[in-house]
Protein backbone atom coordinates (compact mmCIF):
# COMPACT_ATOMS: atom_id res chain seq x y z
CA UNK A 1 0.00 0.00 0.00
CA UNK A 2 1.48 3.47 -0.68
CA UNK A 3 1.79 6.42 1.46
CA UNK A 4 -0.12 9.27 -0.50
CA UNK A 5 1.49 11.90 2.15
CA UNK A 6 3.81 14.01 0.21
CA UNK A 7 6.63 14.77 2.53
CA UNK A 8 6.89 10.12 2.63
CA UNK A 9 9.52 8.47 1.80
CA UNK A 10 8.02 5.41 0.12
CA UNK A 11 9.22 2.02 1.77
CA UNK A 12 10.90 3.97 4.31
CA UNK A 13 10.46 2.62 8.02
CA UNK A 14 8.51 4.96 10.44
CA UNK A 15 10.73 6.44 13.54
CA UNK A 16 10.87 4.31 16.30
CA UNK A 17 9.46 6.21 19.89
CA UNK A 18 12.52 6.37 22.04
CA UNK A 19 10.36 7.06 24.84
CA UNK A 20 12.07 10.05 26.03
CA UNK A 21 15.91 8.67 25.72
CA UNK A 22 17.77 11.55 24.49
CA UNK A 23 18.75 10.71 21.17
CA UNK A 24 22.14 12.38 21.22
CA UNK A 25 23.16 11.45 24.86
CA UNK A 26 26.56 9.99 24.41
CA UNK A 27 26.05 7.93 27.55
CA UNK A 28 23.76 5.79 25.28
CA UNK A 29 26.56 4.68 23.24
CA UNK A 30 28.62 3.38 26.34
CA UNK A 31 28.24 0.01 25.20
CA UNK A 32 30.20 -0.24 22.22
CA UNK A 33 33.71 0.79 24.27
CA UNK A 34 35.61 -1.82 26.39
CA UNK A 35 35.66 -0.97 29.96
CA UNK A 36 39.29 -0.02 29.89
CA UNK A 37 37.87 2.73 26.65
CA UNK A 38 35.28 4.02 28.85
CA UNK A 39 37.94 4.38 31.96
CA UNK A 40 39.94 7.01 29.87
CA UNK A 41 37.22 8.18 28.16
CA UNK A 42 36.09 10.00 31.46
CA UNK A 43 39.37 10.60 32.86
CA UNK A 44 40.14 12.67 29.79
CA UNK A 45 37.29 14.62 30.32
CA UNK A 46 37.68 15.47 34.09
CA UNK A 47 39.09 18.88 33.68
CA UNK A 48 40.31 18.93 36.68
CA UNK A 49 42.46 15.83 36.39
CA UNK A 50 43.74 16.82 33.19
CA UNK A 51 44.94 20.23 34.86
CA UNK A 52 46.45 18.28 37.72
CA UNK A 53 48.08 15.96 35.10
CA UNK A 54 50.04 18.97 33.05
CA UNK A 55 50.95 20.48 35.72
CA UNK A 56 52.58 17.72 37.65
CA UNK A 57 54.25 16.86 34.27
CA UNK A 58 55.13 19.95 33.53
CA UNK A 59 57.05 20.38 37.20
CA UNK A 60 58.58 16.90 37.05
CA UNK A 61 59.92 17.97 33.33
CA UNK A 62 61.28 20.77 34.78
CA UNK A 63 63.09 19.46 37.43
CA UNK A 64 64.75 16.65 35.71
CA UNK A 65 66.03 18.44 32.45
CA UNK A 66 66.61 21.85 34.27
CA UNK A 67 70.07 20.06 36.02
CA UNK A 68 70.06 16.83 35.06
CA UNK A 69 70.38 13.83 36.93
CA UNK A 70 73.21 11.66 37.94
CA UNK A 71 75.63 11.08 34.77
CA UNK A 72 72.85 12.90 32.47
CA UNK A 73 73.55 17.02 32.34
CA UNK A 74 70.22 19.83 32.47
CA UNK A 75 70.06 22.73 30.19
CA UNK A 76 70.91 24.96 33.51
CA UNK A 77 74.76 26.18 33.87
CA UNK A 78 74.29 26.12 37.49
CA UNK A 79 75.11 23.42 40.38
CA UNK A 80 72.96 23.28 43.27
CA UNK A 81 76.63 22.71 45.18
CA UNK A 82 78.15 25.57 44.14
CA UNK A 83 78.75 28.50 46.57
CA UNK A 84 79.78 32.02 45.05
CA UNK A 85 79.16 35.25 45.93
CA UNK A 86 75.64 36.74 46.77
CA UNK A 87 74.37 39.60 44.43
CA UNK A 88 72.24 41.96 45.26
CA UNK A 89 71.07 40.50 48.56
CA UNK A 90 70.23 37.31 46.98
CA UNK A 91 66.97 38.48 45.79
CA UNK A 92 65.31 36.81 42.72
CA UNK A 93 65.77 38.19 39.54
CA UNK A 94 63.07 36.29 37.62
CA UNK A 95 60.30 38.72 35.56
CA UNK A 96 57.49 38.88 32.96
CA UNK A 97 59.79 37.98 29.97
CA UNK A 98 63.45 37.05 31.48
CA UNK A 99 64.95 34.61 33.99
CA UNK A 100 68.11 36.58 34.85
CA UNK A 101 71.00 35.27 36.51
CA UNK A 102 69.36 33.64 39.70
CA UNK A 103 65.58 33.49 39.28
CA UNK A 104 64.92 32.19 42.45
CA UNK A 105 67.16 33.93 44.10
CA UNK A 106 70.46 32.74 46.18
CA UNK A 107 70.94 31.58 49.59
CA UNK A 108 73.36 32.99 52.17
CA UNK A 109 76.40 30.67 50.65
CA UNK A 110 75.50 32.27 46.93
CA UNK A 111 73.84 28.82 45.98
CA UNK A 112 71.13 29.31 43.39
CA UNK A 113 68.50 28.82 45.02
CA UNK A 114 66.80 27.51 41.56
CA UNK A 115 68.93 24.49 41.49
CA UNK A 116 68.36 23.88 45.07
CA UNK A 117 64.42 23.86 44.08
CA UNK A 118 65.15 21.73 41.37
CA UNK A 119 67.36 19.25 43.02
CA UNK A 120 64.80 19.28 45.84
CA UNK A 121 61.77 18.91 43.96
CA UNK A 122 63.44 16.10 42.23
CA UNK A 123 64.28 14.20 45.77
CA UNK A 124 60.86 14.63 46.75
CA UNK A 125 59.16 13.47 43.37
CA UNK A 126 61.17 10.22 43.97
CA UNK A 127 60.54 9.75 47.61
CA UNK A 128 56.75 10.02 46.96
CA UNK A 129 56.74 7.66 43.93
CA UNK A 130 58.44 4.64 45.98
CA UNK A 131 56.39 5.47 48.71
CA UNK A 132 53.66 5.20 46.46
CA UNK A 133 54.46 1.66 44.60
CA UNK A 134 56.22 0.45 48.11
CA UNK A 135 52.59 1.05 50.11
CA UNK A 136 50.50 0.10 47.38
CA UNK A 137 52.26 -3.41 46.97
CA UNK A 138 51.87 -4.15 50.64
CA UNK A 139 48.73 -3.28 51.33
CA UNK A 140 47.60 -5.11 48.79
CA UNK A 141 49.25 -8.37 49.17
CA UNK A 142 48.29 -8.04 52.84
CA UNK A 143 44.46 -6.88 51.80
CA UNK A 144 43.98 -9.41 49.55
CA UNK A 145 45.82 -12.23 51.72
CA UNK A 146 43.48 -10.78 54.93
CA UNK A 147 40.44 -10.99 52.59
CA UNK A 148 40.61 -14.51 50.94
CA UNK A 149 42.07 -16.95 53.44
CA UNK A 150 40.31 -15.44 56.18
CA UNK A 151 40.40 -17.13 59.40
CA UNK A 152 43.85 -17.11 61.29
CA UNK A 153 45.43 -15.09 58.67
CA UNK A 154 42.79 -12.05 58.46
CA UNK A 155 43.24 -11.66 62.36
CA UNK A 156 46.89 -11.78 62.56
CA UNK A 157 47.28 -9.35 59.67
CA UNK A 158 44.22 -6.78 60.19
CA UNK A 159 45.32 -6.83 64.14
CA UNK A 160 49.06 -5.70 62.69
CA UNK A 161 46.73 -3.24 60.98
CA UNK A 162 44.80 -1.88 63.32
CA UNK A 163 48.06 -1.83 65.22
CA UNK A 164 49.91 0.46 62.40
CA UNK A 165 46.65 3.16 62.56
CA UNK A 166 46.30 3.31 66.04
CA UNK A 167 50.27 4.55 66.10
CA UNK A 168 50.37 8.28 64.97
CA UNK A 169 52.01 7.76 61.62
CA UNK A 170 54.40 11.25 61.86
CA UNK A 171 56.23 9.71 65.29
CA UNK A 172 56.65 5.92 63.93
CA UNK A 173 58.10 7.57 60.91
CA UNK A 174 59.76 10.21 62.61
CA UNK A 175 61.46 7.03 64.58
CA UNK A 176 62.21 4.84 61.79
CA UNK A 177 63.36 8.03 59.07
CA UNK A 178 66.46 8.53 62.33
CA UNK A 179 66.86 4.81 62.53
CA UNK A 180 67.53 5.02 58.59
CA UNK A 181 69.51 7.93 58.51
CA UNK A 182 72.16 8.15 55.70
CA UNK A 183 71.12 5.42 54.58
CA UNK A 184 70.08 7.54 51.29
CA UNK A 185 66.69 8.53 49.95
CA UNK A 186 65.49 4.94 48.46
CA UNK A 187 66.01 3.38 51.97
CA UNK A 188 63.99 6.22 53.50
CA UNK A 189 61.15 5.95 50.73
CA UNK A 190 61.15 2.25 51.73
CA UNK A 191 60.47 3.42 55.55
CA UNK A 192 58.15 5.22 54.95
CA UNK A 193 56.18 2.81 52.61
CA UNK A 194 56.64 0.61 55.62
CA UNK A 195 54.25 2.91 57.71
CA UNK A 196 51.63 3.74 55.09
CA UNK A 197 49.79 0.46 53.52
CA UNK A 198 47.40 0.64 56.14
CA UNK A 199 44.55 2.32 54.27
CA UNK A 200 45.00 0.18 51.30
CA UNK A 201 45.08 -2.79 52.98
CA UNK A 202 41.48 -2.32 54.60
CA UNK A 203 39.90 -1.77 51.14
CA UNK A 204 41.45 -4.41 49.24
CA UNK A 205 40.59 -6.54 52.00
CA UNK A 206 36.77 -4.86 51.25
CA UNK A 207 36.85 -6.03 48.00
CA UNK A 208 38.18 -8.94 48.16
CA UNK A 209 35.82 -10.40 50.55
CA UNK A 210 33.25 -9.43 48.48
CA UNK A 211 34.83 -10.74 44.90
CA UNK A 212 35.92 -14.38 47.12
CA UNK A 213 32.02 -15.25 46.82
CA UNK A 214 31.45 -14.62 43.45
CA UNK A 215 30.85 -17.24 40.53
CA UNK A 216 34.03 -17.19 39.08
CA UNK A 217 35.87 -17.87 41.76
CA UNK A 218 33.98 -20.82 42.56
CA UNK A 219 34.49 -22.08 39.33
CA UNK A 220 38.30 -21.54 39.41
CA UNK A 221 38.51 -23.31 42.42
CA UNK A 222 36.05 -26.43 40.84
CA UNK A 223 38.50 -27.02 38.49
CA UNK A 224 41.44 -27.02 40.62
CA UNK A 225 43.06 -23.07 40.29
CA UNK A 226 45.69 -22.80 42.96
CA UNK A 227 44.41 -20.18 45.54
CA UNK A 228 47.87 -17.24 44.88
CA UNK A 229 46.37 -17.91 41.06
CA UNK A 230 43.09 -17.32 41.60
CA UNK A 231 44.29 -14.02 43.79
CA UNK A 232 46.25 -12.79 41.07
CA UNK A 233 44.54 -13.92 38.06
CA UNK A 234 40.88 -13.77 39.01
CA UNK A 235 40.40 -11.00 42.07
CA UNK A 236 42.72 -8.42 42.29
CA UNK A 237 43.01 -7.02 38.44
CA UNK A 238 38.67 -6.55 39.44
CA UNK A 239 39.90 -4.38 42.27
CA UNK A 240 42.63 -2.86 40.01
CA UNK A 241 40.29 0.65 39.97
CA UNK A 242 40.19 0.79 44.05
CA UNK A 243 44.16 -0.01 43.49
CA UNK A 244 44.76 2.42 41.26
CA UNK A 245 42.72 5.80 42.92
CA UNK A 246 44.31 4.82 46.48
CA UNK A 247 48.02 5.00 44.92
CA UNK A 248 47.54 8.47 43.53
CA UNK A 249 46.48 9.75 46.98
CA UNK A 250 49.35 7.69 48.59
CA UNK A 251 51.83 9.41 46.49
CA UNK A 252 50.01 12.73 47.90
CA UNK A 253 50.33 12.00 51.13
CA UNK A 254 53.93 10.53 50.97
CA UNK A 255 54.83 14.68 49.59
CA UNK A 256 53.49 15.92 52.76
CA UNK A 257 55.04 13.35 55.08
CA UNK A 258 58.22 13.32 53.52
CA UNK A 259 57.79 17.39 53.82
CA UNK A 260 56.91 17.08 57.38
CA UNK A 261 59.62 14.62 58.03
CA UNK A 262 62.39 16.52 56.42
CA UNK A 263 61.15 20.10 58.63
CA UNK A 264 61.26 17.96 61.51
CA UNK A 265 65.08 16.75 60.30
CA UNK A 266 64.46 13.27 60.13
CA UNK A 267 63.85 13.33 56.40
CA UNK A 268 66.27 14.19 54.09
CA UNK A 269 69.85 14.66 55.24
CA UNK A 270 72.45 17.12 54.01
CA UNK A 271 74.42 17.28 51.59
CA UNK A 272 71.54 16.57 49.56
CA UNK A 273 68.25 19.03 50.45
CA UNK A 274 64.43 18.01 49.45
CA UNK A 275 61.43 20.73 49.54
CA UNK A 276 60.58 20.24 52.93
CA UNK A 277 64.52 20.43 54.26
CA UNK A 278 64.62 23.91 52.35
CA UNK A 279 61.66 25.10 54.11
CA UNK A 280 63.27 23.97 57.47
CA UNK A 281 66.51 25.42 56.89
CA UNK A 282 65.20 28.83 56.15
CA UNK A 283 62.24 29.07 57.86
CA UNK A 284 63.85 31.67 59.86
CA UNK A 285 64.48 33.80 56.99
CA UNK A 286 60.64 33.76 56.05
CA UNK A 287 60.43 37.76 57.43
CA UNK A 288 63.76 38.66 55.55
CA UNK A 289 64.22 36.69 52.27
CA UNK A 290 60.92 35.29 52.04
CA UNK A 291 61.95 34.15 48.53
CA UNK A 292 63.60 31.43 50.43
CA UNK A 293 60.58 30.01 51.70
CA UNK A 294 58.29 30.72 49.16
CA UNK A 295 59.17 28.68 45.98
CA UNK A 296 59.75 25.00 47.67
CA UNK A 297 57.10 25.87 49.88
CA UNK A 298 54.58 26.53 46.24
CA UNK A 299 55.94 23.35 44.41
CA UNK A 300 55.22 21.58 47.39
CA UNK A 301 51.49 22.75 47.33
CA UNK A 302 51.50 22.40 43.31
CA UNK A 303 52.61 18.34 43.17
CA UNK A 304 50.04 17.94 46.35
CA UNK A 305 46.90 19.44 44.60
CA UNK A 306 48.10 18.10 41.26
CA UNK A 307 48.00 14.84 42.23
CA UNK A 308 45.29 14.52 44.33
CA UNK A 309 43.25 16.15 41.20
CA UNK A 310 44.66 13.28 39.43
CA UNK A 311 43.23 10.95 41.89
CA UNK A 312 39.87 12.26 42.02
CA UNK A 313 39.61 11.87 37.88
CA UNK A 314 40.50 8.04 38.39
CA UNK A 315 38.26 7.95 41.08
CA UNK A 316 35.29 9.31 38.96
CA UNK A 317 36.68 7.31 35.28
CA UNK A 318 36.48 4.05 37.54
CA UNK A 319 33.19 4.81 39.82
CA UNK A 320 30.83 2.16 37.64
CA UNK A 321 27.61 4.39 38.96
CA UNK A 322 29.08 7.23 36.48
CA UNK A 323 26.12 7.49 33.78
CA UNK A 324 28.52 9.73 31.94
CA UNK A 325 31.87 10.29 30.84
CA UNK A 326 33.08 12.84 33.01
Amino acid sequence: MSDNRPDAVQGAPEPLPHAGIELHDPSMYDKSYSQGQLVRRRFFRHKGAIAGFIVLLGIAVLAFTSIGIGPLPGWWDKSFTATGAVIDGGRPTIGFFHLGEHPFGQDQTGRDYFALVMRGTQISLIIAFVVGIGSTIIGTIIGAVAGYFRGWAESVLMRMTDLFIIIPLLVMAAVLGSIAGDSGIFVLALVLALVTWTSLARLVRGEVLSLREREFVSASRAVGTGNWRIIFRHILPNTVGVIIVATTFAIASAILLETSLSYLGFGVQAPDVSLGSLISQYQTAFTSRPWLFWFPGLFILAIALSVNFIGDGLRDAFDPRQGKEG
